[in-house]
């Protein structure tokens, strides 16, 4: 595969990500730092919802966790089964839609990067890299869908991180993960500048009461919910 090595993109930490694949960013860094807090051992099984690039997913193989990583970018999955291969850490990573490739499982601790910024299409895009970011008109299409699975997804005493903008709503994740059930709270948040995507559409999220008119700064928001 010579053409395929030679489009490989190096990251910080070992990684590589094929074309496409969302790297590691802000996001990405808060969710590992929330992440890292948790207890995670041997016989603790974890799912990653959208792998991505298999960077927290990794981590948690690497505190001897077994970790079954989705995504529905075979790309990602591509490049997540590369890098676990390159780190030596063992890793399932499964492509497709997470409710449909988890069906009768359940975890210790699931956790999830999703696509969360808000945008003109109702419908999240079948393809692309955008996918990895593109959540419909409120950000929620994902979201909404993990919040409503992770009763099911969830052990007894099992948790639930997730990490989101502010522009999504972090009260209406709450009020979700506790109308299914779950004990939720914001673990943490930190304010990122805005990146080119948030910048592209600033008269669309201005036009939608998103944004106003001199942002720069993104909230991000890192959810904790535990199963009783």
């Amino acid at each position: 595969m010579p053409s395929t090595a030679l489009s490989l993109t190096t990251l910080p930490g070992g990684l590589v990500a094929l074309p496409g694949v969302y790297q590691p960013q802000a996001d990405t860094r808060l969710l590992a730092t929330a992440l890292a807090d948790e207890d995670l051992g041997p016989r603790t099984e974890v799912l990653e919802i959208g792998t991505g690039t298999g960077a927290l997913a990794l981590h948690a193989a690497a505190r001897g966790a077994r970790v079954t990583a989705v995504d529905v970018s075979w790309p990602a999955v591509a490049t997540a089964r590369l890098n676990a291969w390159r780190h030596r850490l063992p890793l399932r990573v499964l492509h497709g839609d997470f409710e449909a490739r988890t069906t009768g499982r359940r975890f210790d601790v699931v956790f999830s990067n999703p696509p969360y910024v808000p945008a003109p299409d109702d419908r999240p895009p079948s393809r692309g890299p955008e996918r990895a970011w593109d959540a419909g008109l409120d950000g929620r299409a994902v979201i909404d869908r993990i919040c409503a699975d992770a009763p099911a997804l969830l052990r007894p005493g099992g948790i639930l991180l997730m990490v989101h903008s502010e522009m999504c709503g972090a009260e209406e994740t709450l009020d979700r993960l506790a109308g299914a059930g779950l004990a939720a709270q914001v673990r943490t948040t930190v304010s990122v500048p805005w990146g080119p995507v948030l910048r592209s559409r600033r008269s669309w999220l201005e036009q939608q009461g998103l944004a106003a008119g001199a942002e720069e700064w993104e909230e991000l928001v890192v959810i904790r919910a535990r199963r009783p």
